[in-house]
């Protein structure tokens, strides 16, 4: 029996504990395995990648010069990465995602794998790329692959060092650190990439730019080795979020050519029973010290702010950080609400320079505990221009404006700075073209001229505006009592990657009596509008609850008679 089948029968069956994502893949790969169709199993090219790792590179780190042996799983997963082939010897995966806790050996097993695809793919020419956020982390992983041609004879007589990457004159290969701040990536031809600690990306840019790089080569391959984050709505989610679809079978077109292997707990509530701690950590008590996950768990136990680090980092449960105002379980819901509603509350946060604005809409039924949202942002166009002029992949914020802008989530406003009519202009429109009376609009202030409040008043009534003050006289209570909805999952908001972004920036500040309020994280890039204006616009149904739901109950009973 080979390694990939050993391993993976047993995570199937149960003899390996693993999580239920491991259990998918397994019967995926072993049902591949029997019933071979386009692609089938080739133990020989499988073994040929194994064998080059185990017999020309060492441990870079610890003890200096002792060959790196595989682990079962390591070389499971490798062979099935690099064992499906076609009748041309052209691999079936081409794109594979590995989710697992920290310390389980990603780095070294990365550069060994570069390694490899440098010297024993049979490319000519092949460029490998160690791509990471930072320049920093990136270095990490190419530094391991010089440590690794050092300490080998055989590697170091024919990969040499150059000022910036490590070159195989035999084929013109070259390995190559990356990150999103490195100069001229354009032009690129990649057989190879590595993207090391997908989590910290905070947009998809670099990662799409990669993906696109690959398009001259047949037999190329992009791996992505990973801990979980606390960057939540970037490329990390979405890649997880499309595993999570193809392995429920809920792809439009099946990917045969993508390979997920999430290693995670299935339940948070694991964290504390060691027997479940292999789930998100296959190396545990081989690459990973047992000793060591022992302390972690143990000082998040007496120190609970500690907790979110454990959980992310060493058992890969989404979450976001201890200090910010909703926890990732809390604030996500992915409930799209079919419902149409004839009045609501709106609100809307605005900005005095070239940061974001946003209004939402607020919406409750009669006897439903349920409240939904609609929501809209906007952004100067100018700014993303500029971020576009000046080659900024990132963007502003490190957030993906573009693609929301054109996913509808969001508009553009001309210029430098929105004009504040916008959210005049978007109130009007729920009413003029979705039949989505606005009733009552809360605002603050501070934020809004004396001219364009006549106007509001002029249009939707003259007591539909509702003054509400940015601070924790006036949203303490209604943050409190927002997020026990949020905890009940009764906010639904079509799962709009915006405000979901905005929530998970938001931090509850609190003052000496308990009292809390809005704030942004440490980060100013992180943008916490559409979190505050979703917190006015709940408050507003507070105070206006009773006029509103008769409002509802008013045209229930009429349609009804109709």
């Amino acid at each position: 029996m080979t390694e990939f089948e050993s391993y993976f029968t047993q995570c199937y069956d149960g003899r390996i504990v693993a999580c239920e994502k491991i259990k998918r893949v397994s019967e995926m790969l072993l049902e591949q395995f029997a019933n071979p169709g386009e692609y089938h199993f080739d133990y020989d090219e499988a073994c040929r990648h194994i064998d080059f790792i185990e017999t020309f590179c060492n441990r870079p780190s610890g003890k200096l010069g002792v060959p790196l042996k595989l682990e079962l799983f390591q070389k499971a997963r490798y062979q099935a990465i690099f064992g499906f082939v076609d009748d041309n010897g052209l691999r079936q995966y081409n794109e594979a995602l590995i989710i697992e806790g920290r310390k389980n050996g990603k780095t070294t097993e990365g550069a060994a794998v570069e390694l490899d695809m440098l010297c024993n793919d049979g490319e000519g020419a092949p460029q490998i790329y160690n791509v990471a956020t930072k320049k920093d982390q990136a270095q990490l992983g190419f530094n391991a692959a010089h440590k690794m041609v050092k300490q080998s004879p055989m590697l170091s007589k024919h990969i040499k060092k150059r000022a910036s990457d490590l070159y195989f004159p035999l084929n013109f290969g070259f390995i190559k650190a990356m990150a999103s701040n490195t100069n001229g990536l354009d032009g690129l031809d990649v057989h190879f990439a590595l993207l090391d600690e997908l989590a910290a990306m905070k947009n998809r840019d670099l990662y799409d730019l990669i993906r696109q790089a690959t398009g001259a080569r047949d037999n190329y391959l992009l791996l992505a080795i990973t801990t979980n984050g606390f960057i939540r709505g970037g490329i990390y989610d979405a890649q997880y979020r499309y595993a999570e679809k193809l392995l429920n079978n809920e792809l439009t077109e099946p990917n045969k050519r993508f390979l997920p292997l999430i290693y995670e707990l299935d339940n948070k509530n694991e964290w504390r029973d060691e027997s479940c701690w292999i789930k998100a950590n296959p190396g545990l008590g081989t690459i990973k010290s047992i000793t060591y996950l022992r302390e972690m768990v143990q000082k998040a136990i007496d120190d609970p702010s500690f907790l979110p680090t454990v959980m992310v980092k060493d058992f890969c449960v989404s979450e976001t950080s201890e200090a910010v105002w909703l926890r990732w379980e809390e604030l996500n819901n992915t409930e799209i609400n079919k419902v149409k509603y004839d009045y609501c509350i709106g609100a809307f946060d605005a900005a005095d320079s070239v940061d974001l604005n946003a209004a939402v809409a607020v919406c409750q039924r009669p006897g439903d505990n349920k409240i939904y949202i609609k929501s809209m942002f906007w952004i100067p166009e100018q700014v993303l221009k500029e971020a576009e002029r000046l080659g900024n992949r990132r963007e502003r914020d490190s957030a993906p404006y573009s693609l929301w802008v054109q996913q509808g989530y969001m508009r553009t406003c001309p210029g430098r700075k929105c004009d504040k009519r916008i959210f005049l202009e978007w109130f009007k429109e729920l009413r003029d073209t979705e039949q989505l009376y606005t009733v009552f609009i809360c605002y603050d202030p501070w934020h809004i001229s004396d001219d364009l409040l006549r106007q509001f008043k002029a249009e939707f009534g003259e007591n539909s505006m509702i003054p509400v003050r940015q601070g924790a006289i006036s949203l303490s209570q209604p943050m409190k009592d927002l997020k026990a909805e949020f905890q009940d999952h009764n906010i639904v908001y079509d799962n709009n990657p915006v405000l979901k972004w905005n929530l998970g920036n938001l931090v509850a500040k609190s003052d000496i009596n308990g009292n809390i309020q809005p704030v942004k994280t440490q980060d100013n890039r992180r943008r916490i509008d559409g979190g505050v204006a979703l917190i006015m616009g709940y408050k507003g149904l507070q105070d206006k609850k009773d006029q509103y739901i008769n409002l509802n109950e008013e045209c229930e009973e009429t349609l009804g008679d109709i």
